[in-house]
């Protein structure tokens, strides 16, 4: 069929209208979808990942023994850290020897019996008299070593009762070379069993003028005050000499560091829970460090206990909720 000349610019006409359409609706179509991603990556953007919080309840943190402290300044000790021994005070201990050979008659006293200065402690029968006398205490103290039974003949010195008065005893350390300059009388020690969290303090009053040639160590002395003989001789026992002591803005103990998804927290205060805060840590010793930055003063967070918060966060992790 021939189209005259006014067909054929019909027929172009509406090709395109048709190819003009199909590319409004496409691109159209693209635009739309590509506004709904945007809005959608927005959206992500301003709501972020969801925060990690542990809500808890006061009787919960009483429960687990968590505690909670306001972040501020403090004092951070530097110190020596030595060993040594619990020792008796020569002038507190007395050898009690019978002064004649005879027969032991009688012993009143037995090993850990307290006593007094001039209480009997046991009857002689003299060899050369056949009479009996008295063997009295010397000090007051505690009986720690016998070496008389009844019937027993004694002749020499090996038959004595040791009394030791242990209301005081002495901390002798340990000081080896590298430490000798950092240790001078009147200076404060920490002393502990290292067994047990019993501490006690007190200061140096004493140090050897010369170094042990066995042990290469010199001797630091601390007296210490046992009214009721918790610190027994023979003990071995640590010490911290605090030979200074730096003012930080920011320190707490180390109890509160956690670490949680390779990083070092602490867990802080927020709203009705806590949150782990990575934090950066400066000086320390081995109860405290000073937090450089990710802790301001005033902020409450968890001091001791915060193992407890950082197990529910990893039991989220892992999708067994959180129940509190």
């Amino acid at each position: 069929m021939r189209m005259n000349k006014k067909g054929i610019t019909w027929l172009l006409s509406l090709v395109f209208i048709l190819v003009i359409s199909t590319v409004f609706v496409k691109c159209g179509g693209e635009n739309k979808k590509d506004s709904h991603q945007t809005e959608k990556a927005d959206s992500s953007r301003e709501s972020g990942h969801e925060e990690e919080i542990v809500r808890i309840t006061v009787e919960e943190l009483e429960e687990f023994g968590i505690e909670i402290a306001i972040a501020g300044a403090g004092k951070l000790d530097r110190h020596v850290d030595l060993t040594g021994e619990i020792v008796i005070d020569p002038d507190r201990l007395a050898h009690i020897v019978p002064r004649f050979p005879g027969v032991v008659k009688e012993v009143r006293k037995k090993i850990g019996s307290p006593v007094k200065k001039g209480e009997v402690l046991a009857i002689i029968e003299s060899n050369e008299s056949l009479a009996s006398y008295e063997v009295k205490s010397l000090i007051d103290g505690k009986v720690i070593d016998m070496h008389l039974t009844i019937g027993e003949v004694i002749a020499d010195a090996g038959h004595s009762i040791v009394i030791a008065d242990l209301s005081r005893v002495w901390v002798n350390l340990n000081v080896y070379q590298k430490d000798l300059p950092y240790i001078k009388t009147g200076l404060q020690t920490i002393i502990s069993t290292g067994y047990d969290s019993k501490e006690k303090s007190g200061k140096i009053s004493y140090i050897s003028p010369v170094v042990d040639e066995k042990t290469r160590t010199a001797t630091a002395r601390v007296v210490l005050a046992n009214p009721d003989g918790t610190w027994k001789p023979g003990l071995f026992v640590n010490a911290k000499v605090i030979t200074g002591n730096d003012n930080v803005p920011i320190i707490v103990p180390k109890t509160a560091l956690e670490t949680f998804e390779n990083r070092t927290v602490v867990f802080v205060k927020q709203g009705d829970g806590f949150t782990p805060q990575p934090v950066t840590i400066g000086r320390s010793n081995s109860t405290v460090v000073e937090i450089v930055a990710g802790l301001k003063s005033g902020q409450k967070y968890v001091s001791k206990g915060g193992f407890t918060l950082k197990a529910e966060l990893q039991k989220e992790a892992f999708g067994e909720g959180h129940e509190h």
